[in-house]
């Protein structure tokens, strides 16, 4: 159009929320993998391996799908907005993942059977994570039915947001057990099965390490 319109020696350049967007487009990929990277050595920390971390990783593609498959029906580019609401979903998917896998593992720590500590997990976690996931995409519903100024960015954020919860908290709470018995599973063939919980030792706060006290075992009358 410029080309057509404007006289010899006019030229053009972007202003505002376009330019913000031209010159951070090129960071969102890097910004997108160094969230990763940091949510991957922080869980790998949490549970001491570096294999068990990828059963909630691999939660967040489904949720960053259904976030594209709700802009993609509602009509919605993929703008800044999008890309600050993938960030977002990281942590809010990760969340409900790291839950079940948390009470998962510390079943399996127990003694339990590794397929019965995942479902236990999931079990216990359940109506938590629903509840919590529900109220959240119930509060982003008038993000998404916004009108007025600014009404564009509030339903890309809400959309998308709404899309990735909605996804990967239905989709998750069924996929993350099953993550769960195939990494802990490949876990436990390269350490060996965890410790139960009675054979740790007990360290106090001077640094001293005593061994558990053992106590009688309750007789049911």
């Amino acid at each position: 159009m410029a080309a057509q319109t404007l006289p010899a020696g006019y030229s053009y350049e972007y202003s505002g929320l376009t330019r913000q967007e031209l010159s951070a487009g090129s960071q969102t990929t890097f910004i997108f993998l160094l969230c990763l990277i940091f949510v991957y050595f922080l869980l790998s920390a949490q549970y001491e391996s570096y294999i068990l971390p990828f059963s909630v990783l691999l939660i967040l593609p489904i949720g960053l799908a259904g976030a594209f498959f709700f802009a993609k029906v509602f009509g919605i580019d993929n703008n800044i907005y999008i890309q600050i609401t993938l960030i977002m979903l990281i942590g809010l998917l990760a969340k409900n993942a790291i839950l079940i896998v948390e009470f998962a593992l510390e079943r399996r720590r127990s003694g339990m059977e590794i397929v019965r500590a995942a479902l236990e997990g999931a079990g216990a976690r359940i109506r938590p994570i629903l509840m919590t996931s529900f109220a959240f995409i119930l509060g982003l519903l008038p993000l998404m039915l916004a009108s007025g100024a600014g009404a564009n960015g509030n339903h890309s954020i809400g959309t998308g947001a709404i899309g990735g919860m909605l996804t990967g908290t239905t989709l998750g709470i069924f996929i993350t057990p099953i993550l769960f018995i195939i990494f802990q599973s490949l876990q436990e063939k390269i350490s060996g099965i965890p410790k139960l919980a009675d054979d740790e030792e007990i360290t106090n706060s001077s640094g001293l390490s005593f061994p558990p006290v053992k106590t009688k075992p309750d007789y049911a009358v």
